[in-house]
């Protein structure tokens, strides 16, 4: 293969595996190389100022991780949307050309078809069907200010336990003096 350059890759179009869907919505095509900041900029946009019900996000093989990462961001953001998840598999055409073609013969090119993983994923300000496969409700509404785990979102989500002495080393355990210059004597050992 280090004789072979890739031409030309394409995708299988594939329908969205959701029955029902309105004929104007959406489909978010995330690509390994699309940006989040202008995928969000432009599926927010449908979201908020041009009233959408519904909107799609697909990606396949590399661009999967960066899909989901969109519908989190989005989940988060307007909050309240029902989702259903669709995993399947795509294929992708790739045309290699052989860059060394035999001196008398006319350049060779080798086509590969591969199976991809693919995701589609239907988000709903409208109830959507619980009972369909891959459906997520909406997740609780949370105060403002608050995280998961109930605590604020400044600083840590789990506050640390207060350090016990007795978990320290002998050699680390100081003691500090009430004087107002500040300085302490060593409690422990401090021999090097």
């Amino acid at each position: 293969m280090e004789n072979f350059r890739k031409v030309r890759t394409s995708e299988e179009e594939m329908p969205l595996p959701f029955p029902d869907l309105p004929p104007d919505v959406v489909e978010m095509k995330v690509k390994e190389g699309s940006k989040i900041r202008n995928l969000m900029n432009f599926a927010m946009a449908q979201m908020e100022v041009k009233g959408r019900r519904q909107i799609v996000f697909s990606g396949c093989g590399r661009a999967v991780t960066k899909t989901i990462t969109c519908v989190e961001i989005m989940k988060r953001k307007l909050g309240g949307l029902h989702q259903v998840t669709k995993v399947r598999y795509k294929t992708v055409l790739e045309v290699w050309e052989n860059q060394d073609p035999p001196p008398n013969g006319p350049a060779q090119n080798l086509t590969v078809h591969k199976n991809v993983p693919s995701i589609c994923i239907l988000l709903s300000r409208d109830p959507l069907d619980p009972n369909q496969t891959g459906y997520q409700p909406p997740e609780p509404r949370r105060e403002a200010g608050e995280d998961t785990l109930g605590s604020s979102t400044k600083g840590l989500k789990r506050p640390l336990p207060p350090p016990c002495e007795e978990l320290l080393p002998k050699k680390l355990q100081v003691e500090v003096s009430d004087s107002p210059r500040g300085t302490g004597t060593t409690a422990g050992q401090l021999d090097h």
